[in-house]
């Protein structure tokens, strides 16, 4: 199911060399996050999914961007603004992408999976990280996921879930507050309220991996060594030019990643509601 998960994304990532061409090309809905801008063209792209030919999960993050204590201070201030119960671990959720996310995709896919993700030892992962080889221990309460046909986690029948726009994103912020009493068990005991399950390791995993590095890389081993024997500088200058383009190109995409290098959305929009 992977294969064809789609999500719900900020419109600057479609612009991303190599991930946001692909993914523009496997259908995912991509929003300006300007509620007048989105409205039409994010409904036209989710009903477009209603007949897609393969089953499927829909990803939606519903406080709309990453936690900062800053964006949490402001979001909060609205809560008080508009009489919502505050939220200690969540920004308040955007209610009207996933009421119209429920809308279109109603009569189509089953249910709605909550999910929270916590990091052991308050860490913060980075992509830069990973790349660098350091271990994220991760626990995960499954999923605001709409999903095709499965049933596996904190499954939500889509007909629990209202069709009035006003009544859904009531329903959305109650579903927040519970999933602020979950964080709030987490913060306490290190675990969630329910049995903990670990997947085993998959050897197949490792192997495939070693598979396509040996077939990849033994070629651009062999290019590099004969670019070095030919003694030719322009060609080696050529090579480290790249070397170094597709470096500093990495490193910005590593930095979308990076929380404190995020977007100003959620400070600026928040204000803008309250005014």
């Amino acid at each position: 199911v992977l294969q064809s998960s789609k999500v719900l994304a900020k419109k600057e990532l479609s612009y991303m060399p190599i991930i946001g061409w692909m993914w523009y090309f496997l259908e995912i809905v991509f929003c300006k996050r300007k509620w007048e801008e989105d409205r039409k063209t994010v409904v036209q792209k989710l009903l477009n999914l209603r007949d897609y030919p393969e089953n499927f999960w829909f990803l939606i993050h519903c406080e709309g961007t990453r936690f900062t204590e800053q964006k949490h201070q402001i979001s909060m201030q609205v809560a008080e603004a508009k009489g919502l119960p505050k939220l200690k671990y969540h920004l308040l959720p955007r209610t009207k992408g996933f009421a119209v996310t429920v809308q279109c995709l109603r009569n189509v896919v089953s249910a709605v999976y909550d999910s929270t993700l916590n990091f052991r030892n308050n860490e913060n992962p980075t992509l830069l990280g990973v790349l660098n080889g350091k271990k994220y221990h991760a626990d995960l309460y499954f999923s605001v996921v709409f999903i095709f046909s499965f049933t596996i986690g904190r499954r939500i029948p889509l007909e629990d879930i209202p069709e009035d726009e006003q009544e859904c994103s009531t329903w959305l912020h109650k579903l927040y507050q519970e999933k602020d009493a979950f964080q709030e068990e987490y913060y306490r005991t290190g675990t969630y309220p329910a049995v903990p399950t670990i997947p085993p390791r998959r050897p197949w995993t490792l192997l495939n991996w070693l598979f396509w590095a040996l077939l990849l890389l033994y070629p651009l081993f062999k290019l590099l060594i004969n670019m070095i024997n030919s003694g030719s500088s322009l060609t080696l200058a050529s090579f480290a030019f790249v070397i170094i383009i597709a470096s500093v190109g990495v490193r910005w995409m590593i930095g979308v990643t990076e929380i404190n290098k995020g977007s100003t959305y959620g400070n600026n929009d928040n204000k803008q509601k309250q005014k």
